[in-house]
This record gives C-alpha cells, sequence and structure tokens, in this order.
C-alpha cells in the first residue's frame, strides 16, 4: 500500500505562533514514516503561506522563514485540487496533492474554526475538531453555556462586550461583585494560551483587567476564582471517545499563564494526579461529557480545577492542545501506554475516518 500524503500547517497569525511551530516539530517527528509522508507548509505572522522543505529543527526556532527554497502557496478551497497550489520560481503553479492536514494552530485561526472552514470547503480529511466545535469550545462564553445546559459544572460567570465598556462599566461591575466574589479572573473569550488573563482582587483591578482583555477581543468573560488544584485530561476519539488518566498542573505562578505554561521551570507537571480514585474517575467521565457536549472529535485536553470543597469544575476544552515536550496532552497519552508515534498515526485515522475515507 502506497503511503499517504499527509500536510502539517504550522505557525499561523496568532499570539501563539512560536509554540505552534514548536509542537509542529514534535507531531512532525512522531508521524510513522513508514505510513506516512510529510510535507510541511507554515504561515508567518503576517498570514503569508509556504511550502517549506527545509530542516525540520529550522522550524522551531523560526529560521525556516528564511530558507532560499520556500516557495509561496495557498490551500485550494476547490475540491478538485484536494491540496495545495505552490507557486514556483519559474512562476509555475504546481498542484500539491494530499491525503491529510494536521493543522498544528493554536489560538486564533487555528482553533477557532478558521482554518477548519477552509478545509472543508476544499474537501480535505483534517485532524481535530469540525468547525462547530472549534469555535464554540474557543469561546469561553459559549463553552461555559452549552457546558451549563448538559450539567457540567464550570465556574459562575458573566459576560461584558465592548460597547457596555463605554456605556455601562460601572453597572457591569456592580453586576459581577453581586454575583460573584473576590478574587475573579478576567478573560478574553476566544484567546488561548491564557493570554490577556488577570486575577483581580478589588474594583480598580477589575476596570483595569477588562480593558486589558479588550485589547485581545471584542468580547471577555469575568469568572468567579476557584480555590482547588488544576487537573487536566486528554481526550482522544470521534463518537467513542476514550479519556487518559489525570495529570495535575502546579504552576510557578499564581496561576498558569502563558509564562507558567512555556517559560517558567518552576511548573510542575505531575502524572497521573496524586488525587482520589473517585475524583480520578469523575474527572474522566466528566471530560468526556463535556466532549460530547460540544461535538469535539478527534482529540482535546480538558481542564479542570478540583476545589478544596471536592467539586470538579470544568475550566475549559482546548481542541488542538500544545504537543511540545514538556505538554500534557501527549505525555498524558504516554502514561496509559499510547506512544507519540501511534498517537499521530490514531489521529490521522480518525480525520480520515470522519471523511469516510478507505485508509486501509
Amino acid at each position: 500500500m502506497a503511503k499517504l500524503k499527509i500536510a502539517v500547517i504550522f505557525g499561523g497569525r496568532s499570539n501563539e505562533h512560536d509554540i505552534s511551530r514548536i509542537s509542529a516539530v514534535h507531531v512532525i517527528g512522531s508521524i510513522p514514516k513508514d505510513k506516512y509522508d510529510v510535507v510541511t507548509v507554515g504561515i508567518t505572522k503576517k498570514g503569508h503561506w509556504y511550502r517549506f522543505i527545509g530542516d525540520t529543527e529550522l522550524i522551531a526556532n523560526g529560521e525556516w522563514e528564511k530558507h532560499p527554497d520556500n516557495a509561496p502557496c495557498i490551500l485550494s478551497p476547490d475540491p478538485i485540487h484536494k491540496g495545495f497550489i505552490v507557486f514556483e520560481r519559474d512562476g509555475e503553479a504546481v498542484s500539491l496533492k494530499v491525503d491529510c492536514v494536521f493543522p498544528v494552530l493554536h489560538g486564533k485561526n487555528g482553533e477557532d474554526g478558521t482554518i477548519q472552514g477552509l478545509l472543508e470547503l476544499a474537501g480535505m480529511p483534517y485532524v481535530g475538531c469540525d468547525v462547530i466545535s472549534s469555535a464554540m469550545c474557543m469561546d469561553k462564553d459559549t463553552t461555559h453555556t452549552i457546558l451549563e445546559s448538559a450539567g457540567v459544572k464550570t465556574a459562575k460567570w458573566v459576560r461584558i462586550l465592548r460597547y457596555e465598556v463605554d456605556e455601562k462599566l460601572a453597572a457591569k461591575c456592580e453586576e459581577m461583585e453581586q454575583r460573584l466574589s473576590y478574587p475573579m479572573f478576567v478573560k478574553p473569550c476566544c484567546c488561548g494560551s491564557s493570554v490577556g488573563i488577570s486575577k483581580v482582587r478589588n474594583r480598580e483591578e477589575l476596570e483595569k483587567g477588562i480593558m486589558q482583555a479588550f485589547v485581545h477581543d471584542k468580547k471577555v468573560i469575568v469568572e468567579q476564582a476557584i480555590s482547588g488544584r488544576e487537573i487536566e485530561c486528554a481526550v482522544m476519539g470521534n463518537s467513542k471517545p476514550f479519556a487518559s488518566d489525570v495529570g495535575e498542573i502546579r504552576s510557578a505562578c499564581e496561576f498558569y499563564d502563558y509564562d507558567a505554561k512555556y517559560s517558567d521551570i518552576g511548573s510542575e507537571t505531575i502524572i497521573p494526579a496524586d488525587i482520589p480514585e473517585d475524583k480520578r474517575e469523575e474527572i474522566r467521565q466528566t471530560a468526556v461529557k463535556g466532549y460530547h457536549a460540544l461535538g469535539c472529535e478527534g482529540l482535546a485536553r480538558v481542564d479542570f480545577f478540583l476545589a478544596d470543597d471536592g467539586s470538579v469544575i470544568l475550566n475549559e476544552i482546548n481542541t488542538m492542545p500544545g504537543h511540545t515536550a514538556i505538554s500534557m496532552y501527549p505525555k498524558l497519552m504516554e502514561n496509559i501506554g499510547i506512544p507519540c508515534e501511534e498517537q499521530e498515526d490514531r489521529l490521522i485515522k480518525l480525520a480520515l475516518e470522519r471523511a469516510g475515507v478507505d485508509y486501509e
């Protein structure tokens, strides 16, 4: 049987561009080469697409953009092309057909349904959640609303829209103080990796945090801070997903922000988490319930708080979780006996299965 051709897309117009590159190196190195041929397509921070054929290590440090053999390319939305159109140096447009796309893109334009919509138009099988699921999980307000309707406990929250900042910020802050209590977390609705999030303890910090969050998004939510432990669970599958064991995050910072995730060596991940067995099972079951409620497919990392009172509170669902050397998703799957090579193989097969492609 001929090898399938897998396109790994990395980078992107997102504040998580750099992490996407590091994740892509891990994914590229983990895709079984006896089954698949890998082509790489990079998107710069300005949104330019290039077919990249250089050393994979150049992706991690960002030097890939300077490679002399980079060729501009586009993902054709016409299903007849089944892949990319590459513009060679001589001006010739060459079709680059692929069997499946692995969009290793984090945050905006990667996990929010944007790239997924383009792949749907192109008729391309792709790894991960579909357009609607990606969009719902990216929007924290929508995630809360759907999980609450499905009977999944989340932190109490209040939404604020941009126009309300000018017209009734004081009234919204009063509503937050009535429904919630300090400390609170202020979050842009549609940003990943804890970008733009602040923990606030009084009205002055609340107003400042809201203004800071609106730098990153047009909608903001304010959540009740939860006193407890940060627990994460990896889920994989389409109609019959399964959950890994759970891991615990012990952040070196006051909360697990962007720097704590990717820069601070003082942060720890503990796998499996040292919590009671009944709570581990409750978290695993809740992870799958939330995954189903939001229509997830392929993979997701589901983040929780185990509150001091024993409550299991779902924090968020990440539809394209980090795949770096320190990322929880691949480590959690490895912990239950699924090595990285098998993880990527399974994810590609799940993508093909969803698209109705016979890959055997």
